[in-house]
Parts: C-alpha cells; structure tokens; sequence
C-alpha cells in the first residue's frame, strides 16, 4: 500500500481533492527519441517531492507510451497512491494484479483510440465489469471505473461492486470558457448522485490551471483529480516544481 509522505500537504487541507499527475507524455517524449531521456522513474519521483499526492500512468496495448516494464518498475518510486488506468484486457488485469496499486481506473478505449474519448457504457458492460472489479477487490485493490457525467449509466454502476466513479471531464473543458455554469452543471447532478450512492468521485481530462478550480469549488465530495496532458504542457513554460504547487493552491 502506498501512503502519502508529509512533505506533500504543504498546500493540503482537510477534504482538498488529491492531485494525481498522469505520466503517460513523459514516457511519449522518451519513446520518440529511444534511451532513457526523459528519466520516467525520476520524474515520478520528483513530482512526489514537489507535492503531487499519487502518480498515474495508462498503459495501452501498443505500449506506445508507458509499457508494462515501466508500470512493474515504477512501485520503486512511488510514496504516494499508484493509479493505473486503461482497459482491462486480460494482459492489462494481469499486470494490474501482480503490480497491486492502490486504485485500479477501468477505461473503455478502443485499441486505436487516442486519447479516452468515453465513458462505459454500465447498462452494456454490467456483468463483465462486475466480473473484472471482483477480481481487483478481491487483491485489496481500490476500484474505478470512467463514466460520463450520466446519472442513468452511474446508477447502474453501483450494482458492478466498484468503489469510485471517475467522471470524464472533457465536456467540462471543451465547455468551461464560454458558459461555466452550463459546463459544470451535469457534473453536479452527477457529483450528487454519486455521493446519494455511497461510492467514491474522482475526475480527469482536459482539466487544467485555467478550469481545475471552478470545477473543484463547484463539485460536491470530490477525492481525487487525474491530470496530464495539461500539465505537462504547462510545466513546459512553468517547470513541475511551479505547477504541481499552482494545481494545489486551485484545489484548495
């Protein structure tokens, strides 16, 4: 099990959303070139130093960014929570079950996806995510599984035994700029349902510096936020030890 160092709560308060940094484009930017720069295993390392509270990584089946050897190695270096995400394919339930992180994130992406572009589908899929989520919980795994922002599909969620809900954010953020309030109001209705359920509310996509705080203010009970792309991109300008403290101030 892996466990928060006190070093990360310099920005941390009772009840703020923990901030979990998605790793996946450092492992792109090493692959583009071959070797070992970017230093994966370093910068988790480093991001934990510099106050993030959990590390994500999403392995997909052409390991075109983060690879299963990068997901075995990285426990190493990992104090805070351990986050693997991505569709649970039998090689991906695997590697899962003999790597034991703390939570286990199930994504429906198409093999040839680009990014996760949807949630599941729970009414489709009931039975062969209840099936998959027994098994995690039955390692001592916390379970999640990606949804959007649909109270029908989160209630029919609740009987696949899953733990959390992580609500897919990318219509929040495509949506934010031009009417806020609008963009975040089925994330509310979802965050209400959620919580009248008893399961677990996490968020990620397309989250960022600019929206992270209007949507953390705005939804009830959240525990966790997974970011990446964003964030790399703006600690490209800003450097991690700047950003990863910004993003706590915002979840504040």
């Amino acid at each position: 099990m892996f466990l928060i160092p006190p070093e990360s709560y310099y920005f941390y308060k009772k009840n703020m959303p923990l901030l979990s940094v998605n790793i996946n484009k450092i492992a792109t930017l090493r692959n583009s070139r071959g070797g070992n720069a970017p230093n994966l295993l370093k910068v988790a390392s480093d991001l934990q130093r510099f106050g993030a509270q959990g590390i994500t990584i999403h392995p997909r089946p052409d390991q075109r960014h983060i690879r299963y050897k990068d997901a075995q190695a990285l426990p190493s270096e990992i104090t805070t929570e351990f986050n693997i995400e991505g569709n649970p394919i039998p090689e991906f339930v695997d590697l899962v079950l003999s790597i034991g992180p703390t939570q286990v994130t199930l994504v429906p992406d198409a093999f040839d996806a680009l990014t996760s572009n949807a949630g599941w589908d729970t009414i489709k899929n009931n039975v062969f995510l209840k099936n998959t989520i027994l098994k995690f919980k039955e390692a001592g795994i916390r379970t999640s599984i990606f949804l959007d922002p649909d109270v029908i599909m989160i209630e029919a969620a609740l009987s696949t035994g899953v733990d959390r809900i992580e609500l897919y954010t990318e219509s929040y953020a495509a949506n934010y700029k031009t009417n806020p309030e609008a963009a975040i109001s089925p994330y509310i209705s979802a965050a209400k349902k959620i919580s009248d359920l008893g399961l677990g509310l996490n968020a990620g996509h397309d989250l960022n510096l600019d929206n992270i705080s209007f949507f953390a203010k705005h939804i009830p009970g959240l525990l966790e936020v997974s970011i990446g792309h964003a964030l790399i991109c703006e600690s490209l300008y800003l450097g991690f030890e700047n950003v990863i403290p910004m993003y706590l101030q915002h979840l504040s």
